[in-house]
Order: structure tokens, then sequence, then C-alpha cells
């Protein structure tokens, strides 16, 4: 219960995550080398997937999810749910590879360009 609470109020203070196009295409180069650090299986979107993720972001800011598994509507859903559930912004997606990206409110390592 303590970490549904915790994911509720870090979407809820940080909100949806609003990128331009020109800072979309300046995260996606900074993840190209930048290997998937949460696999999602078989068992789909669960909420240990989703807390570690709120983690993940927290820890890294910018990161990569794999989803293998599923159909690319189910997946598309999915991943769209999770970038919804964390406060994160979907930076990009290549077949099952997706990007997300959070700003932390003090100390963060990226910085966008205008």
């Amino acid at each position: 219960m303590a970490s549904r609470a915790l994911r509720r109020s870090v979407a809820a203070t940080i909100g949806a995550v609003k990128i331009s196009d020109k800072q979309r295409r300046y995260l996606k180069g900074l993840a190209h080398p930048l290997k998937p650090v949460i696999l999602i299986g078989n068992s789909g979107l669960t909420e240990a997937v989703v807390t570690e993720t709120a983690r993940a972001l927290h820890d890294h800011e910018l990161i990569k999810v794999r989803m293998s598994g599923a159909e690319r509507t189910v997946r598309d859903a999915a991943l769209a749910s999770l970038a919804e559930r964390t406060g994160s912004a979907l930076v990009g997606r290549i077949g099952h590879v997706a990007t997300l990206y959070r700003p932390r409110r003090e100390l963060s390592k990226i910085v966008l360009p205008d």
C-alpha cells in the first residue's frame, strides 16, 4: 500500500511531462547508447513493474523499457499506461523498446534545450 501511495504522490506532484519536438530529438540522441533497465515479460504491466520504473526514473531520469510477448496494440497501450502512471513522457518507441523521461525536481542530470 505504501508503494501505491508513493507512486500516486509522485505522479500527482510531477504530472505529465511535456516536451517539444526539439527536446524529444535531443533525448532520443541521449538514449541511443542506453540498454533497457526495465524488462516487462509475459505477466505484463504489474504494480511491481510500475514501482520499479518509478524508482529507475528517479535514479536515471532517462530510461529504456523493453516489453516482449505482446501484440503491437497491447504493447502501445501498456507503455502509454506506464508513462501515465509514472508521470513520465514517452520519448519514443522502436519495436519492443520504449524510452521514458521524467526530470528530477532537484539535481537534474539532463538539461533540455529550449
